[in-house]
């Protein structure tokens, strides 16, 4: 007796070449994310726990800071996106110091360029300089804030604000 398995992958494991980085046609992404049933979960994951790159959940980076400014969320919680950071399926993880070296190496690459370099995603490597980026803003005596944690509904009435999200 055979056991079949049949797995449906959302579209953004599917065909990531549409998501990553803008590179894909942004209508074509949007109407795959509008149409996955996974859609409120990755929406909520990426404004609310993980900061990602690229066109996720039919929304755009800029998309889900201005979501996470109408919840009041300041930080994406960085222990959570350690987690995410860390699974690699082409080999180890990169390490910070690595991405930090590499674009000190070479200043002028872009992170795709960075990314190719370092045998990781375009996405690590983005995470990982937005995290450079923000411990030199942030002064080392500050206290973490305890945040609110928003609901779903506040996701999702939040993210309905949105223009884009009328085509969703």
């Amino acid at each position: 007796m055979t056991i079949v398995f049949d797995t449906i992958l959302p579209p953004c494991a599917s065909t990531p070449e549409n998501f990553n980085d803008g590179a894909g046609s942004a209508s074509v992404a949007h109407r795959a994310c509008a149409g996955c049933p996974m859609l409120v979960d990755c929406l909520y994951r990426a404004v609310v726990e993980v900061d990602v790159s690229g066109f996720v959940a039919c929304t755009t980076e800029s998309d889900r800071a201005a979501i996470r400014r109408s919840l009041g969320i300041q930080v994406v919680d960085q222990a959570a996106q350690a987690q995410y950071g860390l699974a690699r399926a082409a080999g180890s993880p990169v390490s910070h110091e690595s991405v930090l070296a590499a674009r000190g190496s070479y200043p002028h690459d872009t992170c795709q360029q960075l990314a190719e370099r370092l045998g990781c995603s375009t996405s690590t490597v983005k995470r990982h300089l937005r995290r450079a980026r923000q411990s030199a803003e942030t002064p080392a005596t500050s206290v973490p804030e305890q945040r609110r944690v928003p609901t779903v509904d506040d996701v999702l009435d939040a993210f309905d604000t949105l223009e884009t999200s009328q085509y969703a």
